[in-house]
């Protein structure tokens, strides 16, 4: 192949999935002279697998994109079908939005944005090298001969390195939805010592809706009062569309078991390690044997296409027996599969190799985000992209790195567990992983964090005042319910109608607001209300904060003693072998990760308390020594 010198840029991303979509866009309006290569102008931020954004906690990871002035919720707003809130009979710390989406328009959208966005070019042709000098990465080398020079380069591949399909007894090497895959950057990643595992994950099929029995199936509808993904959107009308809840039968389960060893997961075809929490349909059944049938969703992919997707029926067995498979679930005795469903496997990257910023450890310049760092879904990869553009750009500004701790952001929590205690599964984000979920609610992600973004130069001047108008007006009506006063007298027949307990004394509405049974409807019915002038998230906030303010007291407290372990910084020059003490293991652990902080150390797996106790010591006879020097 002969190469040639094609352009230069400040910042190369490879791949145009979610993850590369927001790592582009963050390094151009950063200023930056940005290219995004991809090996297909059709893939860009494709949904390959579910036709959503959102869910419980990736929800959480959209909003805070959205805060730090991502594109991703802005995106999935203009492209929704449905919009649904979910766990709304729990508190709100694990209140998660989800949307069904077009999948087409998504991706038309998006597309649209890039192709308009200042400072970026984007460039359709397959990366094969990476251009390095020594340990120093220089660019990228195409399937073209093109060589593109950037200062700073950023992998999201995603699962297109050496991917291969499987369905049943067959197999070949192909991207999702018959796209190409990328044979030989993974030999280049190797040269440069990146750590590669294979990794797998799997897609349901897509079915007609035309054969599709609904009448044998819960009716799924949307909210009636949509709540918008991005900060931007005070609110949403639009029409919605169903989705179907439905079941598997015992036939299925019988079906699976009599062929579970021509799935291509159990006939030993595939070597990489699947998702725990996304099982295909084989895994459920061997898994939760006791089970007679699982919940099924049918949803649709887009208002201009037929195509249905079959939630919870992702399968790797033979294609003859995915179509008898299939009929055996309720309302879909006489489906015609449209895709058939397949797994697939790729290369990705042990991400303990990654600091904190997305950087790869001992390899200058090149950064990494998406599934290629061992995560799934969707929303996980955007927010990586997102932070690996931002650190990115910072790093060829010379500044320091922009991070984000496990009480600043569900970000934090998903980058913490990547790069801290690694993951020998596909990555998912789930409430249930962060220990601070009721400060980190995705109600407030834009009070937490459009600060930040606006400092690091991504959030928008409109972005940013329409933050400090909803803070202020948060804070004049916390102050407005601190200052009225509701008595018995004007309250207790209002009370009394509602089956309420009577008031003895006089209550500030601040005081008021925090009996369970009290809500804004309540108070404006005793003629005490904001007024129109104030909307409902502001109300929202102040709702939350109030019945909550003991608990996320109790939150904050723990929060500054995580902080303070956080504050006691660690050099990347620390050689622990040396230090006295230490067990082996831990000190294999620490000069293999490299933590930036004793609070990142001691979530190190192996690194034990008494090994804390010992680098605390060695801490402070630093502090000393370099006291007395």
């Amino acid at each position: 192949m002969r190469k040639f010198e094609a352009e230069s840029y400040d910042i190369v991303v490879v791949g145009a999935g979610h993850a590369g979509c927001e790592a582009a866009l963050a390094s151009a309006r950063m200023g930056h002279k940005t290219a995004m290569i991809t090996m297909s102008l059709d893939s860009i931020a494709a949904l390959a697998c579910n036709p959503s954004i959102g869910g419980t906690g990736k929800g959480h990871l959209v909003r805070e994109i959205d805060a730090l002035g991502g594109e991703m919720g802005l995106n999935i707003d203009k492209t929704f079908i449905q919009s649904r809130m979910l766990n709304t009979a729990k508190g709100p710390a694990v209140h998660s939005l989800r949307t069904q989406a077009d999948k087409f328009r998504y991706h038309e959208e998006m597309k649209k944005t890039i192709e308009n966005q200042e400072n970026l070019d984007l460039i359709m042709d397959e990366v094969v090298e990476i251009a390095h000098d020594g340990q120093t990465v220089t660019g990228v080398i195409t399937r073209m001969g093109a060589i593109y020079r950037a200062k700073a380069t950023i992998l999201a591949t995603g699962v297109y390195l050496n991917s291969k399909i499987f369905i049943g007894e067959v197999s070949f090497n192909e991207g999702p939805n018959a796209l190409g895959y990328a044979a030989y950057l993974t030999d280049s990643l190797k040269e440069l010592g990146l750590r590669m595992r294979r990794f797998k994950t799997g897609t349901p099929c897509r079915v007609h809706r035309d054969s599709v029995d609904f009448s044998k199936m819960d009716r799924q509808d949307g909210d009636a009062k949509i709540v918008p993904f991005s900060f931007m959107n005070d609110k949403i009308e639009r029409e919605q569309v169903p989705c179907y809840l439905t079941r598997t039968t015992a036939e299925t389960k019988q079906m699976i078991e009599e062929n579970i060893k021509r799935s291509a997961m159990y006939g030993g075809e595939i070597e990489g390690v699947g998702p725990r929490y996304c099982p295909s349909i084989e895994d459920k059944i061997v898994r939760f044997s006791d089970k007679e049938t699982h919940q099924i969703f049918i949803e649709p992919e887009g208002l201009n296409t037929k195509e249905m997707y079959v939630q919870g029926l992702s399968t790797s067995l033979p294609f003859e027996i995915q179509k008898d498979m299939y009929k055996t679930v309720l309302g879909l005795e006489n489906v015609k599969v449209m895709r058939p469903a397949y797994a697939i496997e790729y290369d990705c990257i042990d991400p303990t190799q990654l600091k904190l910023n997305l950087e790869i450890k001992g390899v200058e310049n090149l950064f990494s985000a998406g599934q290629f760092n061992g995560t799934s879904g969707y929303e996980e990869a955007a927010a990586q992209g997102l932070i690996a553009g931002i650190n990115a750009v910072r790093k060829i500004e010379g500044k320091e790195p922009f991070t984000l701790d496990r009480s600043e952001a569900y970000i934090g929590v998903l980058l913490d567990d990547l790069v801290t205690k690694g993951t020998n599964e596909p990555y998912r984000m789930m409430t249930s992983r962060c220990e601070y979920r009721l400060y980190l609610r995705q109600d407030n992600a834009d009070m937490r964090l459009t600060e930040k973004g606006y400092e690091i130069g991504l959030v928008t001047e409109e972005r940013y005042q329409k933050y400090l108008a909803k803070k202020e007006m948060v804070e004049k009506e916390f102050e407005r319910l601190k200052e009225v006063r509701v008595t018995p007298k004007e309250s207790n027949e209002v009370m009394e109608a509602h089956g309420f307990a009577k008031l003895n004394v006089g209550l500030s509405l601040y005081e008021f607001l925090k009996r369970p049974e009290v809500d804004y409807a309540l108070i404006d019915e005793l003629g005490k209300g904001a007024g129109d002038d104030v909307p409902d998230y502001v109300k929202e906030q102040c709702v939350i904060v109030t019945k909550y303010e003991g608990y996320i007291d109790k939150q904050l407290k723990q929060i500054d003693q995580f902080k303070k372990l956080e504050s006691k910084k660690l050099s990347e020059s620390i050689n622990y072998s040396e230090i006295e003490g230490l067990r082996l293991e831990a000190r294999q652990k620490l000069d293999a990760i490299k933590p930036n902080s004793v609070g990142q150390a001691s979530r190190i797996s192996g690194v034990s308390p008494a090994d804390i106790s010992v680098l605390l010591v060695y801490l402070e006879q630093m502090r000393r020594g370099k006291k007395n020097d």
